[in-house]
């Protein structure tokens, strides 16, 4: 059957932000919140990233898209997204794919609402509309610089200002998807073609990011439009100052530290192992209180780390996980490597701003308060939705 197909072209050359593709937007790179929202929307039957870069193409690929390899000649800063579309496309044929219809998702918008995906391709698959693309209604009144600097007026009689209630309003494009038929755009080798449509989308999701500014709009945003998702993982690991305590330690005249934990966090632990969830501790300090917690607990830990990121990566490797299926749960900024190569970074309430505004999640509850139990709940009651819920079968 004809398929429609979601493509994303990331090239990894980016000048005014570099490596944009792989930047992270609350907590996810803005490559994989691309492929995210594409699969959410239920008329996409596949998800296509295309890339010149190993390292995108991996992201890609561990977030559930199905990877293309751009060549060299059509990846540069003067090349075309069509040209990257229309390759994809020639490759996805070669696979013995049929494309009924194109969507192209751009990276560069963090906020691509999958209802709005589902709705265009819907417009474009019923033949209602050739092509169609995300846009914003704008009542702006829009000027130009004319001969010595002169402001003209574009979309206005300058003379004239009425009532944004009787005024027709003008739309803006969005930048986030263009949805056109693959036979038209083949023909025509551009997303505009034939009867072209709008597909109005929320003002708060238009956000396209070229500079370093608009991408710390996006982060501060991400937090007021990001949907709240069932934390669903296959590992949790762990900071332990900060997190399984409140970062204080007790010192007697002897030089022999203490700290208090939480009986509520060790029993979300060993929730957690109960259901054949991993459980590790990463520290950076070597400290005899962190092995007697980790025994206690029952859980890997691994202390005296320079390098947390490495050693969150051999640990996951161990276990046979892939990063972007475990939460990492931290609170300061020696964290911050591992947050930012997780699926889901995660931070206590009281964290450093840094770690806060690179999570995904931000708990409720403080380190060593209950943030281990608030957290392992979260991803228990995701395993429990899940195992509840429905199969196709047994919904038809």
């Amino acid at each position: 059957m004809s398929e429609n197909v979601a493509i994303i072209p990331a090239r990894g050359g980016s000048k005014g932000v570099p490596r944009k593709n792989l930047r992270r937007v609350g907590g996810i790179p803005l490559v994989a919140r691309a492929v995210v929202a594409a699969a959410r929307a239920e008329s996409v039957d596949r998800v296509v990233v295309t890339t010149d870069d190993a390292d995108i193409a991996a992201v890609a690929a561990e977030w559930g898209a199905e990877i293309v390899e751009r060549p060299a000649e059509i990846s540069g800063d003067t090349a075309s997204s069509e040209s990257a579309l229309l390759h994809a496309l020639d490759v996805l044929a070669d696979r013995g794919v049929d494309v009924k219809v194109v969507a192209f998702l751009q990276a560069t918008s963090p906020f691509i609402d999958p209802d709005a995906l589902d709705e265009a391709v819907r417009v474009v698959r019923s033949r209602r509309r050739d092509s169609v693309f995300s846009a914003v209604e704008t009542y702006g009144f829009l000027w130009a610089k004319g001969a010595g600097d002169a402001a003209a007026a574009v979309n206005h009689d300058a003379s004239h200002r009425p009532r944004r209630q009787d005024r027709e309003p003008h739309y803006l494009e969005t930048g986030a998807f263009y949805v056109m038929r693959a036979a038209g755009f083949r023909a025509h080798e551009h997303r505009f073609f034939g009867s072209v449509g709008i597909i109005e989308v929320p003002e708060r999701t238009a956000v396209e990011i070229d500079t370093e500014g608009e991408l710390e709009l996006a982060r501060a945003l991400a937090p007021l439009v990001d949907r709240t998702d069932p934390i669903d993982v296959d590992a949790v690991v762990t900071d332990f100052d900060g997190v399984h305590t409140d970062d204080t330690a007790v010192v007697d005249q002897n030089g022999r530290e203490s700290v208090v934990v939480s009986r509520s966090d060790g029993w979300g632990v060993g929730a957690l192992r109960r259901a054949g969830i991993p459980v590790a501790i990463l520290s950076t300090e070597t400290n005899p209180v962190v092995s007697a917690r980790a025994a206690k607990l029952g859980v890997d830990a691994r202390q005296g780390l320079g390098d947390k990121l490495s050693a969150l990566r051999e640990w996951a490797a161990d276990c046979g996980i892939p990063l972007s299926r475990i939460a990492y749960l931290g609170n300061d900024v020696n964290d911050l490597a591992c947050l930012e190569q997780v699926g889901w970074p995660i931070a206590v309430a009281d964290a450093h701003p840094s770690v806060i505004a690179s999570a995904r999640v931000v708990l409720d509850r403080r380190g060593g308060h209950g943030a281990v139990r608030e957290l392992a709940d979260r991803v228990l009651a995701t395993r429990q939705s899940a195992s509840s819920s429905p199969t196709p079968q047994e919904r038809s």
